[in-house]
């Protein structure tokens, strides 16, 4: 599913004004900045720290702490694009 225009909506926690989205350009990249994010965070919590390392497990973690988070997939399906909810 590659070169699939992706929108990440996210609401990292329960005040709406955490809202934001995110506009890669395929499923893969949005995977990855999502990652990207989680790392981000880490070293914010560990500024210290020059390599990081985490598991799955920690990635669900700080995926399942957010308020929200969903993603549209841009799709042309018989000649009528759309964005298919994720």
């Amino acid at each position: 599913m590659a070169n699939r225009h992706t929108i990440i909506l996210m609401q990292a926690s329960h005040n709406r004004a955490s809202r934001t989205f995110m506009d890669f350009g395929s499923i893969t990249q949005a995977m990855e900045g999502i990652c990207g994010l989680y790392e981000r965070k880490l070293k914010e919590i560990n500024p210290a720290l020059r390599n990081l390392s985490y598991d799955i497990a920690d990635l669900y973690n700080f995926i399942d702490g957010l308020a929200d988070l969903s993603a549209l997939v841009y799709f042309l399906l018989l000649l009528s694009p759309f964005f298919f909810p994720h």
